[in-house]
């Protein structure tokens, strides 16, 4: 008897969306770009570029519908500050954005490369052509960060992925001011053995804010002999305490299948850093990097996600023993 395997988010027929080929300057990749809509309605994907040198630099690419009829910005829309920002010597990647209405900007967190290993870094801009860097916030080695969009019991809250001897975890950390971060807590923990997100997970885009809590789309790394396999599996949080794990489900979601996801310069990677969500307030458009060569598209439903972890999902507490 065949079994129909339950498809939460369905590839568009038009992928991969954006590749080198798209860029006005000459460059080795295009991946793993943050998201957001803009006030006209419009997307803007701030992607990660690689230069022909292997370094990082960030680039906004605008579209009316988040599909096709991409425009590039022409020439790179943030790159690396080195005098004033040392940390960001050998690139900056894997943006996450994040409107906060109570600032009126666009939070950035972004990875900043240099000899330390990847750090978290922030910067704001109201029109993504200017920007203001707060610089590092969370020290290496660490990354997959992205900021709520609101305050959580009156301070900001953040989501990032430290190592260290115990592990590749999921934390959350507060701020009262972006600057100065404290009340860390592990919120998500890698598991071990022969799970498909033992040893090594990671925030993939922004949490969702729903009515059931903050729904997480997270990335976990299971180790074969033939390299890594990066896929996609869903936690939800609760919506005033974002710390306390209400679900997680056991199996993953979404991985690499199509020829664009398994070949390219790092092969069976599906990893997004940003979403949309259409008018209707439950169609989620999610932007990934396929391959760390191209930028794809994937679509499914917030409501379809929650349903699925309520019958697929577990409460999952922290174990530090």
């Amino acid at each position: 008897m065949h079994v129909q395997h339950e498809t939460l988010f369905d590839r568009h027929r038009g992928n991969p969306l954006l590749t080198a080929a798209d860029w006005p300057y000459p460059i080795n990749t295009v991946f793993n770009a943050g998201a957001t809509l803009l006030a006209d309605g419009s997307t803007l994907l701030l992607c990660r570029v690689e230069d022909r040198r292997g370094h990082s630099h960030l680039s906004a690419a605008r579209s009316r519908n988040g599909v096709d009829g991409w425009l590039v910005d022409p020439q790179p829309t943030l790159v690396p500050d080195i005098g004033n920002h040392p940390e960001e010597i050998w690139g900056i990647e894997d943006p996450r954005i994040t409107f906060v209405p109570e600032l009126k900007k666009y939070a950035i967190m972004y990875t900043s490369y240099s000899r330390g290993g990847p750090g978290v870094s922030l910067a704001f801009t109201e029109d993504f052509h200017k920007f203001e860097r707060f610089g590092v916030i969370m020290t290496p080695e660490d990354k997959d960060a992205a900021l709520f969009p609101h305050r959580v019991g009156g301070n900001w809250a953040l989501i990032h992925r430290p190592v260290t001897t115990f592990g590749a975890h999921i934390w959350i950390s507060y701020s009262p001011d972006l600057r100065h971060w404290g009340s860390h807590k592990m919120i998500l923990q890698a598991r071990r053995g022969a799970w498909w997100d033992a040893n090594k997970i990671g925030l993939s885009p922004p949490l969702i804010e729903t009515p059931k809590g903050w729904l997480m789309i997270y990335h976990g790394v299971r180790h074969t002999p033939s390299g890594c396999l990066y896929r996609l599996g869903l936690a939800l949080f609760d919506l005033h305490t974002p710390e306390k794990c209400v679900l997680r489900g056991d199996k993953w979601v979404f991985g690499p299948e199509a020829p664009y996801e398994r070949e390219g310069d790092v092969g069976n990677v599906v990893f997004p850093c940003g979403y949309t969500v259409a008018p209707d307030g439950d169609t989620v458009h999610l932007y990934y990097g396929a391959a760390d060569t191209c930028i794809a598209l994937a679509t499914g439903s917030i409501r379809h996600l929650l349903d699925w972890l309520q019958r697929h999902g577990q409460p999952s507490a922290v174990n530090l023993a």
